[in-house]
């Protein structure tokens, strides 16, 4: 039996969008797909609406490994409206209170210290989190409140920018699973006068160059140009990928010779000299170094496949 004919390009790596404000991760997704015509496409980590900055769009093969994404560190700059709380907790929602400002800036200080390092955050029921297979937010907006459980959060650094009448202006980094709406939620009622976010920026996904970020305007103008030199798009858009094993680049690789991956891309456990002693793995195949997957040593030592690229012939 032939295998079903896909749809689009088979196109492998990922994409740094500059997202824009307004539009759903999916929408800017969905727009990127087509833009390459590629076959599979997904995000890693959504963005509300409101918020831009970088989101990683991962195509291809690359889809397999986005998941070392979602486990990044991110950093953020997010302008907070002082003196009024909303539902959501961002300008996206209905203001339910409104307190003036009393506090001053050692308090402010004090507040802002608190949410350093590892704490304890309730995830915003505005949230993409599921409860009994649906998301928060579908609750939300069926105005049900349904238990959340509090998670670890580590927020490396915490700068202070900017305080001016009712705008306050952080920087932050943080772990996985962060929700900044909600630590300006958390700090305006330290404060007692309420906050919501006003602008969201995501600057940094792990360890992915800024300078490597495009809009969906420059990816635009580019097929407008090759439809105009009568070249493909491919030629324009592709350089702009990041490798597909970029998401797992903070893994060590493990080398196999050819000879020795051709079990390994069959699904075997093999053995590799210099391996780490456990662990995941990013694998790379012959003098090239060419990614094939990912594995974990297992406890006799060996190299176990876990994630395997297919390689499409056409």
């Amino acid at each position: 039996m032939s295998r079903p004919r896909r749809r689009g390009r088979d196109i492998h790596g990922v994409l740094l969008l500059d997202k824009p404000q307004g539009l759903s991760s999916n929408d800017v997704l969905q727009k990127v797909k087509r833009l390459y015509n590629a076959n599979r496409a997904g995000h890693t980590g959504a963005l509300d609406p409101l918020a831009t900055g970088m989101l990683p769009i991962c195509l291809g093969e690359a889809t397999k490994f986005s998941q070392y994404l979602l486990d990044s560190d991110k950093r953020y700059r997010v302008i907070a409206r002082l003196g009024q709380r909303t539902d959501t907790s961002d300008a996206d929602g209905v203001v339910i209170s409104e307190r003036p400002q009393t506090f001053s800036q050692p308090m402010l200080d004090a507040a802002l210290e608190s949410f350093r390092g590892e704490t304890q955050q309730v995830p915003s029921m505005y949230s993409a989190l599921k409860y009994q297979g649906r998301k928060l937010y579908e609750y939300a907006r069926e105005g049900i409140e349904v238990p959340r459980e509090a998670r670890s959060i580590v927020v490396y650094e915490l700068k202070f920018i900017r305080w001016e009448g009712d705008e306050l202006e952080l920087e932050i980094h943080c772990s996985k699973g962060t929700y900044i709406r909600t630590i300006i939620d958390d700090l305006g009622e330290q404060l007692g006068c309420g906050a919501h976010v006003i602008m969201l920026r995501r600057l940094q996904v792990a360890t992915y160059p800024l300078s490597m970020m495009v809009t969906l305007e420059q990816l635009t103008e580019l097929v407008e140009q090759a439809n105009a030199e009568g070249s493909a798009s491919a030629d324009k858009l592709d350089p702009l990928l990041m490798p597909m094993d970029s998401p797992a680049a903070a893994f060590p690789e493990v080398n196999l010779l050819t000879v020795v991956a051709a079990y390994f891309k069959q699904g075997q456990p093999v053995q590799a000299s210099g391996v780490p002693a456990q662990g995941l793995v990013r694998v790379t195949e012959g003098d090239e170094r060419k990614f094939i997957g990912m594995a974990e040593i297992d406890d006799d030592g060996r190299v176990a496949p876990r994630r395997l690229v297919v390689e499409y012939s056409d």
